[in-house]
């Protein structure tokens, strides 16, 4: 997994900058394409991967290098005069790489732009559940290209259907200084992330329906994959159920059938259940028909303070 994050978010799109900047087609068409795929590509890439690691902000980095290698070309080499099309081998290679860019980064991005539209669902409106700090989204949004927890849609699938309330959930990580979302790569102590021990509050009027805290949080990348809500609590808040999950050991501070108001302190969040490194998972769902699972009920979308989250989006925490 490593390896992938460093080739793909590192080392491709640091490779894609340096081959517009050194490497400059030197026919307008080329030129042309290479600066619409190596845009359209970073763009792409930008909107569908997960930025908590390394840190948010480098696409807009490699944005702005993107922009100053296109402005070096244009001022320092000039292309007047230059033939429309490649002459040679050499040529036609690169423009064809550069379709290629194009049509990935054309699709890829097209798919991670319709994700940010609501799904065809009911969506629930609900206040912000997360106490001081920085946010990062991690998955969110209305396909699953930006969102991993759509796949659990596929009713084919058997194992999906015990799970299937958590379809249109958002997953937030922690952002600590510098936008990183732990101390170190992938630090084993789920203390070393940015959002273990968050304050978790109550994101709106209701009743308790469910109440887990006494399930061990895990060392990094460690999970329990058949209690996978872990520490979690649910609400049930007039027709719809908020499940947040995956909270802190010991720190949940509410019982079944207590009322809470909004902004009710409910604990923390913690890397219990199936989480593979700390991070709040937040649902909506009608409830879960008598005897059957707690989170199969039909899957509702969020939104979280006026707003449809998907992959990529920030969310300040609460102060009260």
């Amino acid at each position: 997994m490593i390896a992938l994050i460093l080739l793909m978010q590192i080392a491709l799109p640091l490779a894609l900058i340096v081959w517009l900047a050194l490497v400059p087609a030197s026919n307008v068409a080329g030129f042309t394409l290479q600066v619409a795929g190596t845009g359209a590509f970073l763009f792409a890439l930008a909107r569908v991967a997960q930025w908590a690691v390394p840190v948010w902000w480098l696409p807009w980095v490699y944005g702005g290098l993107w922009l100053l290698a296109l402005l070096a070309c244009l001022i320092g080499k000039g292309f007047g005069g230059l033939p429309l099309l490649p002459a040679g081998l050499w040529g036609w290679s690169g423009l064809a790489l550069s379709l290629v860019l194009l049509g990935t980064g054309g699709w890829y991005g097209a798919q991670a732009v319709a994700g940010q539209s609501p799904p065809p669902v009911e969506v629930v409106e609900i206040a912000n559940p997360l106490g001081p700090g920085n946010y990062l989204v991690g998955h969110g949004g209305s396909n699953a290209l930006v969102n991993g927890h759509m796949r659990t849609l596929d009713t084919s699938v058997e194992r999906f259907r015990p799970w299937r309330g958590q379809s249109y959930a958002v997953d937030f990580f922690g952002l600590g200084p510098w936008g990183l979302r732990a101390r170190g790569w992938r630090p084993a102590d789920p203390a070393d992330y940015a959002i273990f021990g968050a304050e978790l509050r109550a994101p709106c009027e209701g009743m308790v329906v469910t109440a887990e805290g006494d399930m061990p949080d895990f060392e990094v990348p460690n999970e329990d994959p058949v209690n996978r809500l872990g520490n979690h609590v649910i609400l049930r808040c007039g027709e719809v159920e908020i499940v947040l999950a995956h909270m802190r050991r010991g720190s949940v501070a509410v019982v079944p059938g207590e009322r809470v108001a909004e902004g009710d302190r409910l604990g923390e969040v913690g890397n219990s259940g199936a989480s593979t490194e700390p991070h709040l998972h937040i649902h909506a769902q009608r409830p879960a028909p008598d005897g059957a699972p707690p989170i199969s009920g039909e899957p509702l979308a969020l939104r979280i303070e006026g707003r449809f989250l998907v992959r990529g989006d920030r969310l300040t925490g609460r102060d009260k």
